[in-house]
């Protein structure tokens, strides 16, 4: 077989699930004319790692869909809920912002890493575009930017696409945000009050060229990470698949046979793809180095080129280099140098 294709949730509930279960009971309970407000937080502080994109739908009934702090507030969020009202759709809109907190001991039952608090925003869903959620479900890299007045009971949101970020502060960091291909949130204060900006990049898309076992499991790696993937034994089809998702394809190419590294590689830097690496020896890179510009590739293309591909980790099992290939495309992706957290300087994940 030529193709192999999986998504991250058939290895479980994960963000990529989670959001495509958000997406989907959102444009229901709109059909339904239910009053479903959707939380998500505005600020935060402490939890220790957790999902940047996490968000739950509430109902004054008491439903919960989706995951935020691993439900530990699901139950005070639904009072909010109810005390904003009960009332049928199109009755007036009104947001609220309720500051939750947890401690450590709570947090331990919880199996959060650590306490800590957060100001939630709860939006009735009927402020919400309904192009948000078609282009979350599309896996559509999008922002949402969320405008609250001064008393915090009115937000506004639009969608801001990738390709037509506005010229504005938070169209600005809208942008900024998309530009990493991970999911974020940021919120801006300025005279006009509080700006939620909420970043849904693309889901990254891991074109593996080549087989064995170093693809499976790099292949499982990447779907840990709530990535796409893709395996492929050919150029042509390696073609294909970098085309069909440019915006958030990450080739790892793992052949040493010219005849398919070279002209998938050279696809790949022609798409401009994010992240582009390819497995060898220092001699078996530099005769792929060699190919590509007899193959018309620039010098400033090849410069793109993560060969030898991999963070520098003593990586020697198929499971260790898997390791360090997804944690360099992270790291690509984020724009950030790999190095230790001691060594670095600013907040923790960041």
């Amino acid at each position: 077989m030529s193709l192999t294709w999986c998504s991250a949730g058939e290895l479980g509930v994960d963000g990529a699930a989670r959001m495509r279960e958000l997406v989907e009971t959102a444009k229901q309970w709109v059909a339904e004319g239910r009053a479903g407000y959707l939380a998500r937080p505005v600020t935060e502080q402490g939890f220790g790692p957790r999902d940047p994109a996490g968000a739950v739908l509430v109902d004054v009934r008491g439903e919960c869909v989706g995951s935020l702090y691993r439900g530990v507030f699901d139950a005070e969020l639904v009072a909010e809920a109810g005390a904003m009202g009960a009332g049928a759709m199109g009755a007036r809109a009104t947001a609220r912002v309720c500051e939750v907190s947890v401690g450590g001991d709570e947090a331990v039952a919880a199996k959060l890493t650590c306490g800590g608090r957060a100001e939630v925003l709860l939006q009735p869903l009927e402020a919400i575009p309904a192009e948000w959620w078609e282009l979350l479900g599309a896996g559509v890299g999008v922002a949402l930017v969320t405008r609250l007045n001064e008393a915090a009971d009115q937000a506004s949101s639009e969608v801001v696409r990738a390709t037509e970020v506005p010229g504005d502060d938070a169209g600005r960091r809208a942008g900024e945000l998309l530009a990493t291909r991970r999911a974020g949130r940021d919120a801006l204060y300025g005279e006009a009050g509080l700006v939620l900006v909420e970043a849904q990049p693309a889901t990254p898309y891991v074109v593996i060229g080549g087989g064995g076992e170093l693809a499976e499991v790099i292949e499982r790696q990447a779907l840990l990470l709530g990535w796409d993937a893709v395996r492929v034994e050919a150029a042509e089809p390696a073609a294909r698949e970098i085309e069909a998702r440019r915006d958030a394809a990450c080739v790892v190419m793992l052949s040493h046979d010219e005849r398919f590294d070279v002209p998938a590689l050279r696809a790949a830097l022609a798409a401009g793809v994010p992240y582009v690496g390819a497995l060898g020896s220092r001699r078996t890179t530099a005769r792929r180095r060699e190919g590509l510009l007899a193959a018309g590739v620039t010098q400033e293309e090849l410069a793109r080129v993560h060969g030898p591909i991999g963070l520098d980790l003593g990586a020697r099992t198929p499971a260790e280099t898997a390791l360090a290939i997804c944690a360099e495309i992270l790291g690509v992706l984020g724009g950030r140098t790999a190095g230790a957290l001691r060594d670095a300087d600013g907040a923790l994940n960041s």
